[in-house]
């Protein structure tokens, strides 16, 4: 995802979560920055999730070049780091959910 893309996806993450949750039936609809908060957590998590998963793979993919014997060896802990770079990601979007149920 390029840098372009990922700043389109913010922005219409930012301006959509507001809308959803001032929707609600009884909502307030004086002031409440949570919505815009539940979405700069997904949006600038989404950043870094994409921004480190790029640097792990291009680390691994450059290590690899230089050693093509050990792509076997390097292969299992790049696809475990992805993992846990993508599961911060989904952990930020599930924090992003609880602060929109509690407006």
């Amino acid at each position: 995802m390029s840098a372009r893309a990922t700043c389109i996806a913010l922005a219409l993450a930012i301006a959509s979560v507001p809308n959803i949750a001032l929707a609600q039936e009884g909502a307030s609809s004086g002031g409440s920055l949570v919505g815009l908060a539940a979405g700069l957590v997904v949006g600038i998590a989404a950043l870094g999730g994409t921004l480190a998963q790029g640097k792990a793979v291009s680390s691994s993919v450059e290590a690899i070049g230089r050693n093509p014997g050990a792509a076997g060896e390097l292969k299992t802990p790049m696809i475990l780091g992805l993992v846990f770079i993508e599961t911060l990601v989904i952990f930020s979007f599930v924090v992003a959910l609880q602060l929109i149920g509690k407006i």
